[in-house]
């Protein structure tokens, strides 16, 4: 391949989170214990509060999204976005198991977003930007979205030295896979890591009072068998890396990842190094 191809990666991206779907709901519980401080900071940073009309793209199983309707309570409103039908199924669900009449679903490609212009209070994408090939369109619909001085708040994973839990297996594929490095343009989990890079995304998209935190965010878990399991069954992005090898190939690679991550074992269980960025900006604009 010379060339990075946005719609196949779109399509094969949606297929997986289709698959995906259960098992990314069902790991609910642990995706709370481990990004939930994280979480509640990007709420913090988009302003959100009682009352708040909020979006929420590339929303999943809407773990944070009920978060969020927590806080608006009953006079506030959630959109809970995805590319994925399947994973928005369980965020209706989930919604409707905690009383959260609040919060509304809608199957959505982020990047052609159409909602009304200036209807929401905050926006929030909680580790789903890094996976949209054209994120300034992505942004400019979201910015379209906030009402005049309305924030927007995502956040991303640092760089891959700050995230072993997860950067350990991408490099251990990468190489047993052959694959290249990543094409100018491609996304992917440390695509927005950098110092700076992701702020930078967002004044390019026409945000301005642009904040940026960075957050320690420890997977905790008692075995490394434990991460295994869950990257295994929940990370796309891992599972699109590896279907170019042969089943049994694939395999392989999986014991040799449960090896590697064995090292962050402790007498306190499984830690996995894990630092998150949260980057926030405003609608300084006026789309009426």
């Amino acid at each position: 391949m010379t060339a990075f191809n946005a719609e196949t990666y779109k399509t094969t991206t949606h297929a997986q989170w289709q698959d995906a779907a259960k098992a990314w709901n069902d790991w609910g519980r642990v995706l709370n214990q481990w990004l939930g401080p994280a979480t509640e900071v990007m709420l913090d940073m988009a302003a959100i509060s009682h009352g708040s009309h909020v979006l929420d793209v590339a929303a999943g199983a809407g773990e944070q999204s009920l978060v969020a309707a927590a806080r608006v309570g009953p006079t506030g409103r959630v959109l809970a976005t995805d590319i994925s039908e399947n994973i928005l199924e369980f965020a209706a669900e989930n919604a409707r198991a905690a009383g959260h009449d609040q919060l509304d679903t809608l199957v959505a490609d982020g990047e052609v977003l159409d909602v009304p212009a200036a209807s929401f209070d905050a926006a929030i994408s909680r580790v789903g930007l890094i996976y949209f090939p054209d994120q300034q369109a992505a942004l400019g619909r979201i910015l379209r979205a906030l009402k005049p001085g309305g924030r927007f708040a995502a956040m991303v994973y640092s760089t891959p030295d700050r995230n072993g839990f997860f950067s350990t297996p991408v490099s251990i594929i990468r190489e047993r896979a052959a694959l290249p490095p990543p094409l100018p343009g491609q996304p992917g989990p440390f695509s927005l890591g950098g110092a700076g890079v992701l702020a930078d995304v967002l004044q390019t998209a026409g945000f301005d009072d642009i904040e940026e935190r960075v957050i320690e965010a420890p997977l905790r878990l008692p075995y490394a068998a434990d991460c295994l399991r869950f990257e295994k069954e929940s990370f796309g992005a891992l599972h699109q890396m590896l279907s170019g090898l042969a089943p049994e190939d694939r395999e392989t690679v999986w014991d040799e990842i449960a090896d590697a991550l064995s090292a962050y074992e402790t007498e306190n269980g499984f830690v996995g190094p894990c630092e998150m960025v949260v980057v926030s900006g405003r609608n300084g604009k006026d789309f009426q």
